[in-house]
């Protein structure tokens, strides 16, 4: 062959190879950026494969993120293949558990392998897919890949008060903590007042219902059986109901609620019921912006050893017998030796206790290494009947809330926007408890108030018709309608303590542009009608910046200061939006 030739080859061969590498990086790149189903709904647009490519979408549950951004990466770089030589390339997107199984049941999410954060997701999602086509939605079960555990973050030198990390903490501990009318006098640190507990919403957040489901088994002092009528025992709701009478703060993401930790300092939150990995996480990686490090507690009474099943979604139609086996190829290769120890580097255990724990599962980072499933009982995942059982629990017993809806019905609302902003308001509205109270405020060149607060289930008809009929013209009174929203709710909950009754309160306030009026001028707004630091029990306010034109500085300052969170959104994403405040409230 002429040098010439030698080089014309080699030059086509080096092309080609830059090709593939493109295509290779943008899958791997899709992949550590939690292409197709987001964590908060939302579907990405899918990029063509190359002919040649079998490619496994994996829906998986946020907690193991880091590690399965990881290991899809490696795999995705290692040249694996099917029997028939198709190449594999794998996408994780990173998704709620229960959020998730809906988008499955429902279509809108169709992957072809998911991980919810327990098992007790895959028994619900199989029930429904047995009774809809008569077999589940997996044909085999669903392999465990690494454990996760639920228990207590709390501020360790609270956690040291009650005697961490020798001495056993259990659910009794935080319900007599919460419940006792000295707070933290009791154990000599009266200057810490009351005790303050956070946890997720259970019929949103796999963290919510695991460690829920752990409550009522520790209260129960079971480890092994459980019924659902044993849930709705007298002695179980009431320290239920002294648990969540007492609690500051729920929530769609566990990630969250340490962030929010993290963010407004011990004052706010005391402890919140979140996973083991989330706990070190916030450790490691932000351990400079906490005012004292994070210890994970261990219930004593056992635990729910969270362990993140895998499951190839074969019966489902638009997974193919080629896609199955190459996605039980890379389940094969997650539990493989090396993959489960690279799980430790990403705060989670790995399933074989032989493979020897190390930083930053230590206790320098807020975890126990010489904590284990023969230490603390690992109690059942929750099935259908129990879960069911401990959502409704919950409903029963949890603080109800006090919202006022604060829509922008400007001139700029007009047209697609104000139509689906009215529509998932409605659905907002229907969402919530019965006992719950809700009043809506509107504001354009004015302010109007046009439902005080009242229950839920008397005024959500009328109220659901109301919106539904709105107009959108006029300027925009942002900075009014939060104050007047403010100081209305402000005066109930006055007006409730007084009366001895203890509710959350909250304002959703949804706005797509800047304030047009000018009185009261921002400054005022935030002197004037906004407390000036974060209470756990104060009103939040949860804004909505939907579209380009929200003013997202000053709506992520008003949610900072009341301890709120600030969302965004556009007419396709409104509707997860309000869910994920649904799950705040």
């Amino acid at each position: 062959m002429s040098r010439t030739r030698i080089i014309f080859v080699a030059i086509i061969g080096v092309t080609l190879c830059i090709i593939a590498g493109a295509i290779a990086f943008q899958f791997i790149d899709r992949a550590n950026n939690g292409g197709g189903i987001l964590s908060d709904g939302e579907t990405a647009v899918a990029t063509p494969i190359p002919e040649g490519t079998i490619l496994v979408s994996l829906a998986s549950s946020n907690t193991k993120r880091n590690w399965l951004d990881q290991v899809a990466a490696d795999f995705n770089s290692g040249g694996h293949t099917t029997s028939g030589g198709q190449a594999i390339v794998v996408e994780v997107s990173h998704v709620t558990s229960g959020g998730s199984k809906d988008a499955i049941l429902e279509g809108t999410s169709q992957p072809i392998a998911w991980s919810p954060g327990d098992g007790s997701w895959v028994d619900q999602a199989n029930d429904a897919w047995q009774q809809r086509n008569n077999k589940p939605i997996a044909s085999e079960a669903c392999a465990p890949t690494i454990y996760a555990p639920l228990g207590f973050a709390m501020w360790r030198p609270m956690a040291e008060a009650l005697g961490w990390p020798d001495t056993p903490i259990g659910w009794d501990t935080i319900v007599a903590l919460a419940a006792d009318p000295e707070g933290w006098g009791s154990y000599g640190r009266p200057e810490w007042g009351q005790f303050r507990f956070g946890h997720t919403h259970p019929a949103y957040a796999n963290s919510g219902l695991l460690s829920m489901t752990g409550f009522v088994y520790g209260i129960a002092g079971e480890t092994s059986t459980l019924t659902a009528a044993d849930i709705y025992a007298p002695e179980v709701e009431e320290a239920m109901r002294a648990l969540e009478q007492n609690t500051s703060k729920y929530g769609k993401q566990a990630p969250a609620l340490l962030d929010l930790m993290a963010r407004e300092g011990p004052s706010y939150l005391h402890a919140a019921a979140v996973p083991e990995a989330d706990t070190v996480k916030m450790n490691v990686e932000r351990g400079d912006e906490l005012a004292f490090p994070l210890a994970f507690i261990f219930p004593s009474g056992g635990t729910i050893w969270a362990d993140h099943p895998y499951c190839i979604l074969d019966n489902a139609d638009w997974v193919s017998d080629e896609q199955a086996e190459a996605a039980a190829i890379f389940r094969d290769y997650l539990l493989a030796p090396e993959q489960q120890a690279l799980a430790i580097d990403n705060y989670l255990r790995p399933l074989d206790s032989n493979i020897p724990l190390h930083a930053p599962l230590d206790l320098d980072n807020g975890a126990d290494p010489r904590v284990n499933t023969s230490t603390v009982a690992p109690l059942p995942s929750p099935s259908s009947e129990i879960g069911t059982a401990v959502t409704d629990l919950f409903a029963i017993t949890k603080r109800k809330a006090t919202i006022y809806v604060v829509l922008d019905v400007s001139g700029s609302m007009e047209g697609e926007k104000i139509k689906t902003a009215k529509a998932a308001t409605v659905e907002f509205l229907q969402r919530l408890d019965p006992d719950d109270e809700v009043g809506l405020i509107i504001f354009g060149d004015v302010v109007d108030t046009l439902q005080e607060p009242e229950r839920v289930g008397n005024v959500v008809e009328g109220l659901s018709k109301r919106v539904s009929e709105l107009l959108a013209n006029g300027n925009t009174a942002l900075y009014a309608s939060v104050c007047d929203a403010a100081k209305a709710i402000q005066k109930m909950q006055f007006e409730d303590e007084e009366n001895g009754e203890s509710r959350l309160y909250g304002i959703v306030l949804l706005s797509d542009g800047e304030d047009t009026i000018g009185r009261p001028t921002e400054n005022q707004m935030f002197a004037t009608c906004l407390p000036a630091n974060a209470e756990a029990d104060g009103v939040k306010i949860f804004p909505i910046a939907f579209g380009e034109g929200a003013d997202t500085m000053v709506l992520t300052r008003i949610a900072d200061v009341t301890g709120g969170r600030m969302f965004t959104a556009d007419p396709a994403s409104i509707s997860s939006v309000y869910e994920s405040i649904s799950a705040e409230q």
